[in-house]
């Protein structure tokens, strides 16, 4: 039953995101906010296919300590699932992403909508400057600038890579940090096909306000992060049935 779930989970939420793209092509004629929120009628249909299909839900945990306006989101990255699942949870979020990925057609199209903030990689020095001006400009908007501090996923439990990309960012931006941890990799492990019925859970904790040292907020941030997470993970591992070697498919699931 878990491969025939995963299967037609998979199935339906790319057919799901195809159909997207082509719904979105004559909305690039919107506003950025109307488009922002279609965008999120995406990923909320796409968490609902989740939890019918795959039986696969979500808890979310704290999201009454999101400041409003602008701030920095610092969140753990452990699969595609938080790529698209934190749209919903903050209002107007703006991605900072890799150069390349706004090359693909019509997807990159819509990340430009969406004022998302681009890092080319090949600017040396320069790619902290260009991105740092680009996300305090849309922080002043009162956007959400989400950043995955890692860089890339990481498997759940993995020792921590934290690049000093976010802590540039926090000095520069003077706007509060919100770090979030999470156990996503548990249920949608990164390259791998199953799916895993469960509970999902995401913890939105303290935010960090502005003005710490550098080294003092990169040590905070990531402490917090990687505490959280490590909890999540082993409550993830109790619903899962798992011990701390690699997850193995449990049918189970709570709330939402």
């Amino acid at each position: 039953m878990l491969f025939v779930r995963s299967l037609l989970f998979n199935v339906a939420f790319y057919a799901n995101l195809v159909l997207w793209l082509i719904i979105l092509i004559p909305a690039s004629l919107v506003p950025r906010r109307a488009f922002i929120r279609l965008v999120q009628v995406w990923a909320r249909s796409s968490l609902w296919l989740l939890r019918v299909v795959a039986g696969t839900k979500v808890e979310i945990r704290g999201a009454d300590k999101i400041p409003p306006g602008g701030a920095l989101v610092a969140a753990k990255h452990q699969s595609l699932w938080e790529t698209f699942a934190l749209v919903t949870i903050f209002d107007d979020p703006a991605f900072i992403l890799k150069r390349e990925l706004m090359w693909i057609p019509l997807f990159g199209w819509y990340l430009r909508k969406a004022r998302c903030v681009p890092v080319n990689r090949r600017a040396g020095s320069q790619a902290l400057v260009q991105m740092t001006a680009r996300a305090r400009e849309e922080a002043q908007h009162g956007r959400q600038i989400i950043i995955f501090p890692e860089g890339t996923r990481r498997p759940p439990g993995a020792p921590a890579a934290y690049k000093y990309g976010v802590a540039h960012l926090y000095q520069n931006l003077g706007f509060p940090c919100v770090p979030v941890a999470l156990n996503s990799g548990l249920y949608w492990p990164r390259r791998q096909f199953i799916r895993r019925p469960g509970t999902i859970l995401i913890e939105i904790l303290d935010p960090i306000a502005p003005g710490m040292a550098r080294e003092a907020f990169f040590k905070r941030m990531q402490d917090n992060i990687e505490e959280a997470s490590d909890r999540l993970l082993a409550e993830g591992r109790r619903e899962l049935g798992l011990g701390d070697s690699s997850p193995a498919p449990v049918t189970s699931a709570s709330n939402i």
